[in-house]
């Protein structure tokens, strides 16, 4: 079973371009890679723009993209409004080494959250959620007492996750 690390955070906060860079930086390292984009509508998958499609270039072995009206590797399903749990899609992925998963909020998964603290009235995930091991912000949280990284420094995150995981080589 791979190992599985989910980037949570509210719309706009940065998730998708964190993702695309640490399956860039963990592939580089030498570890396969799969990812797991939730959606909250219907989605096209692989148009030139998309997150899926930025997924798969940044290296991804597989994209697998889960919504209550279809779930896609390559598989176009009709579900009776019933979305498939993050557990049923991380099986369906072919092996890796880790998956990384953006969004599913709720997932019992350890996660690293985005914040976008300028004009957001979101309140942080991190605040109700243990499984939120840490924060890739803009701005430090004096107040947050988990570990905080600058969202640009991506081989530090992808140390972080690696080593949490297990996977730290």
């Amino acid at each position: 079973m791979a190992e599985v690390f989910s980037v949570v955070g509210w719309k706009d906060s940065g998730k998708t371009t964190l993702v695309a860079a640490l399956v860039a930086e963990i592939s580089q390292r030498g570890l396969k890679v799969s990812t797991i984009k939730h959606a909250h509508h219907e989605f096209s998958i692989d148009q030139e723009g998309t997150d899926s499609f930025k997924h798969r270039l940044a290296g991804a072995s597989e994209v697998a993209l889960v919504s209550s009206k279809r779930w896609a590797l390559m598989h176009e399903i009709r579900f009776s409004g019933e979305e498939p749990s993050l557990n049923t899609m991380l099986s369906k992925l072919a092996p890796c080494d880790l998956v990384i998963v953006e969004g599913y909020k709720k997932s019992t998964y350890p996660k690293i959250e985005c914040l976008r603290q300028e004009g957001s009235d979101e309140e942080p995930l991190w605040k109700d959620d243990k499984m939120v091991l840490a924060l890739a912000v803009n701005e430090m949280d004096a107040n947050c007492g988990r570990p905080q990284f600058d969202k640009s420094n991506v081989q530090e995150i992808a140390d972080f996750i690696l080593q949490r995981t297990g996977l730290g080589m």
